[in-house]
């Protein structure tokens, strides 16, 4: 298996070693509802990734964190759209790899998945997380408005990780204008 060791802080970061850094991106693209359809928005963004070191929970597990900020703008209008804050975890004792963020749209999700070592053929490394609406361990919380209007019932993300380039897919499921919705985002990004 990969030394996944930060050298500098001798942190084991696991498969997150990787985001640490700068990312950005161009090639994204975001198909949102509309009441009458689809929304398809081209769209750029810049992913920061900072090394926060290990945490304790209980005096049992420790947990290496990365702090996180994504800030995604329209092609079209160069406006942001999309301003999304969190962590993405890793613990080495049990193998597991979480995704806590929070969107200004109040819902909060902390996604999750045990970390199977599956790189591709050319050696990227493969994350996969997801979460449930009222999923035991890996949630979704929102506000009474969004649960009534823009109901989110399920999130799922991949990630590869490669020498310096990164690459995602991401499904949020909706109940939006009374009918369930894929909401899908994917991008490339280059280490800056």
């Amino acid at each position: 298996m990969k030394d996944y060791m930060n050298e500098e802080t001798q942190v084991d970061y696991g498969p997150l070693a990787g985001l640490i850094g700068v990312w950005e991106g161009d090639k994204g693209m975001d198909i949102a509802p509309e009441p009458d359809g689809i929304e398809e928005n081209p769209y750029y963004e810049t992913i920061t990734y900072e090394a926060c070191g290990e945490l304790t929970n209980a005096n049992k597990q420790i947990v290496a964190g990365i702090y996180y900020r994504q800030t995604v703008r329209r092609k079209s209008d160069n406006n942001i759209f999309h301003d999304q804050i969190g962590y993405w975890m890793w613990d080495a004792k049990e193998k597991t790899i979480m995704n806590g963020f929070v969107i200004p749209r109040a819902v909060s999700v902390l996604a999750g998945n045990i970390y199977e070592a599956n790189p591709d053929e050319a050696g990227n490394i493969i994350i996969e997380v997801t979460a449930k609406l009222n999923d035991k361990n890996w949630g979704i919380i929102q506000s009474p408005f969004m649960q009534n209007n823009a109901l989110t019932t399920a999130f799922e993300q991949k990630i590869i990780i490669g020498k310096n380039k990164l690459s995602y897919s991401e499904t949020t499921m909706l109940d939006i204008y009374g009918k369930p919705f894929e909401h899908t985002d994917d991008n490339s990004l280059s280490l800056k």
